[in-house]
């Protein structure tokens, strides 16, 4: 097999090799590590590996990387929930499970995908991967996501993010009371040095790298050991709200990765909502988009108000 050559340090005593990898290069999967590992790609000492064999601590493994195919997203007729459209740009109210843009595993089925076959000429904007997105949701994030449909909008709309002159506001179910029932919070975030697919708070003085993050929050209602708070990002870092709000002491309902594993309420996502969006078009107007919860997030809202949300 043709490819790069890269050479990879791995430090995790006693760990499988095929987990350790996927930690490291969170950009391959482990199924990906596991399927080079088997064709002999994976390296150590000169000698082929095995994905379970277990580390000492310290290895340098020599890896052949095959060449990345470069593609270009194909339109696909996925329905869409245009909340908003004119000659520049196109609001979408992005369902949960929908992933925003092609990556290595989800060539297919994503809202740029969606987005192609809506607008045929928004191909090419801002890049062949994610043309015309402007910014990026989760995908078990549901809610309201911008598109330009040229490069005047692309760039006039990255300047509002840039300069933080658009407010996204989110509802987050979050665990336990909160308090206090407004704040902010600021706190840095990089990825988490010991589980490379997860972002983390960075303490002062470590020798992880971080950037600055701050988001603002309030509480709308509280019930029983739960609270609905709206929160509003003032900076974008990956999972932000799902970050902080974890460590301030409250994780989102539903999110296994930075909450609870064992959730106490019958939701198969995390509740996060991007519920409103407010912006200045191209052309100089202020607009304001807003979404509805979906079916599932407000149904749980209502089975908590009646007493009925605990499984």
């Amino acid at each position: 097999m043709s490819g790069q050559l890269v050479e990879i340090a791995l430090d995790a005593p006693g760990e499988r090799i095929d987990r350790a990898l996927a930690a490291a290069r969170p950009d391959i999967s482990r199924a990906q590590w596991q399927r080079l590992i088997k064709e002999g790609q994976v390296m150590l000492d000169g000698r082929p590996v095995k994905a379970s064999q277990r580390l000492e601590g310290g290895e340098r493994l020599t890896i052949v990387l095959p060449e990345a195919v470069p593609t270009d997203p194909l339109p696909e007729a996925i329905p869409l929930d245009v909340r908003y459209e004119d000659a520049d740009i196109l609001v979408i109210n992005k369902p949960a499970g929908m992933v925003v843009h092609p990556a290595p595993g989800h060539e297919q089925g994503t809202l740029v995908n969606a987005v192609l076959a809506h607008a045929p000429d928004l191909e090419g904007i801002g890049g062949e991967i994610r043309p015309g997105i402007v910014h990026r949701l989760d995908k078990d994030t549901s809610g309201l996501i911008l598109v330009a449909k040229n490069e005047r909008a692309l760039r006039d709309l990255q300047r509002q993010f840039k300069q933080r002159l658009v407010e996204k506001r989110y509802l987050a179910l979050v665990e336990g009371t909160v308090h206090p029932a407004e704040a902010v919070i600021e706190a840095p975030i990089g990825r988490d040095p010991r589980q490379r697919k997860r972002m983390a708070v960075i303490r002062p003085g470590s020798s992880a790298t971080s950037r600055p993050a701050e988001t603002r929050y309030r509480a709308l209602t509280f019930y029983d050991d739960f609270t609905l708070v709206e929160c509003f990002p003032l900076t974008g870092r990956t999972h932000q709200i799902r970050v902080h709000m974890a460590f301030a002491g409250y994780p989102l309902v539903g999110d296994t990765v930075y909450g609870r594993r064992k959730q106490r309420l019958p939701l198969r996502r995390h509740f996060l909502h991007a519920a409103r969006l407010s912006f200045t078009r191209p052309d100089g107007q202020p607009m304001t988009i807003e979404a509805e919860l979906p079916p599932d997030l407000q149904q749980l809202l209502d089975q908590l108000a009646s007493g009925r949300g605990l499984s």
